[in-house]
């Protein structure tokens, strides 16, 4: 599972990313990997690890909640890709 996010708001010089995935690890485990950061360069990573993927997805879902209520949106291109 996967999310893009965008943020644009030219008058303020706001372009933003957000991209999600949850993926399984060689380890048995589950990883919530994050990057975040300005549209065109290189952004921020993070990885969180979970012991299964029920609550990895779920903590997805929290996440793009809140990026939602911050503005982000995903790309009407996008939507046809899903």
């Amino acid at each position: 599972m996967q999310t893009y996010l965008e943020k644009r708001q030219p008058a303020n010089n706001v372009a933003r990313f957000y991209r999600m995935s949850v993926m399984p690890n060689l380890f048995g485990e589950w990883t919530l990997y994050r990057e975040w950061g300005r549209i065109g360069q290189g952004g921020q990573v993070r990885m969180d690890w979970f012991s299964d993927e029920v609550q990895a997805v779920a903590a997805l879902v929290i996440l793009e909640t809140s990026k939602r209520q911050r503005g982000y949106w995903v790309e009407p291109q996008q939507l046809a890709m899903l």
